[in-house]
């Protein structure tokens, strides 16, 4: 359809060269304006060649009429020049959307020409006139270009800043989870596995109870592990998830607390669970970061506390949900601090939701973690549960 509107175009500059001989330069120029519309199709596939085509046809247009009976007519009625309207639209085209090197060849050989064919055929004083016009028509058309290919170039600019801050949260969001889960289940398993080489010999029944903590442990890792892993999957639609195509399990939530506090009690650590306030649906992503945060803060206790035992706070407000984890062991240390990532990951969930986030060793000693995650009206409606 292209060609056949190149085609077209080039029948209708040919009737208007050699047809009406005494029609104003007005309606030549009109003639070829319209006419280079058939040439859209062309435009779009070979820009330069479009821009030769009409460059080509307008010029014929002007010498045409130029040189017909209506050159006695005074000198403002050259409106045969219109014609090159149509190229400086092409100009804008080229400049846009074309490379540069080519865009600066496409103006530079159309003002070569228009401002050849102007000098040659414009009638009495209107020279001037007519090459300011013809200058002042391009200047607009590279600018409008070069204003398009700008716009353009800062979107696509954008969108591969969004795209890749988008692919740096999401593998913090992973490093976190990873971190928060494999972490709690390796220093349990560690605890359990160091406990049970010690009475496998002489307390075989605790030793047992150890080898199935352990493989409890093991099971719910390896399917965090596996939900992971399929939501990552799912996130590209061009892979297919293989296996058991059921929904994996649900995030875990305040709702666990107590099986991680069991879970941790098996490790050495005794948990003592307080909950006040209202107890209501939380969001999903609050759900999730404070249970987070809770079991960092005893996956620390059980590594690093040199205690017994540790107390959970979680505190239902209004307007927020406190979370409050303190042991009475020897505190933070310098090797302690310097070494992993567990706060880090904290400060993050915290700040992603917009709350607070203290932690540090209390003058009685110990060891305290407390974070403030704001929260929906208790009467919100829309907020997604976690099953309990």
């Amino acid at each position: 359809m292209a060609w056949v509107g190149c085609a077209l175009y080039l029948l209708a500059v040919g009737l208007l060269v050699g047809g009406a001989p005494r029609a104003s330069g007005t309606v030549h120029g009109l003639g070829a304006l319209l006419a280079a519309s058939l040439l859209v199709g062309v435009l779009r596939r070979m820009p330069l060649v479009a821009l030769s085509i009409a460059l080509l046809g307008s010029t014929a247009v002007v010498v045409r009429a130029s040189g017909s009976a209506h050159a006695s007519l005074p000198a403002s009625y050259q409106g045969e020049f219109l014609s090159y309207l149509a190229v400086d639209l092409f100009l804008g085209f080229i400049v846009a959307t074309c490379p540069r090197r080519a865009s600066t060849v496409a103006v530079a050989g159309s003002v070569v020409v228009q401002l050849l064919v102007i000098g040659g055929f414009s009638r009495g004083d209107n020279l001037i006139v007519n090459v300011v016009i013809a200058l002042l028509a391009t200047a607009a058309a590279w600018t409008g270009g070069l204003l398009s290919r700008e716009r353009r170039e800062h979107a696509a600019a954008l969108r591969s800043q969004e795209v890749a801050e988008a692919v740096i949260a999401e593998r913090l969001r992973i490093a976190r989870d990873l971190h928060d889960m494999v972490a709690h289940s390796i220093g349990v398993i560690a605890i359990q596995a160091g406990a049970a080489s010690q009475v496998i010999r002489t307390r075989p029944t605790e030793a047992g109870e150890a080898l199935r903590a352990i493989e409890a442990t093991s099971r719910e890792t390896l399917s965090g592990l596996r939900r992971t892993l399929v939501a990552l999957r799912q996130a590209d639609p061009g892979v297919a998830v293989s296996g058991n195509p059921a929904a994996p399990a649900p995030s875990p939530g305040l709702a666990d607390i107590d099986r991680l506090a069991a879970a941790t009690a098996d490790a050495g650590v005794q948990v003592d669970v307080r909950r006040s306030g209202k107890e209501r649906p939380l969001p999903a992503d609050v759900d999730l970061s404070a249970f987070r945060i809770v079991q960092e803060a005893l996956t620390n206790v059980v590594r690093h506390a040199g205690t017994g035992h540790c107390r959970v706070l979680i505190g239902y407000g209004n307007e927020e949900l406190s979370v409050e984890v303190l042991d009475d062991g020897h505190g933070a240390t310098e090797n302690d601090s310097a070494h992993g990532f567990g706060l880090l990951g904290m400060q993050e969930r915290v700040a992603l939701l917009h709350g607070d986030l203290s932690a540090g060793t209390r003058p009685e000693g110990g060891f305290r973690v407390t974070a403030r995650l704001p929260l929906p009206l208790p009467d919100a409606v829309g907020i997604p549960v976690q099953a309990r």
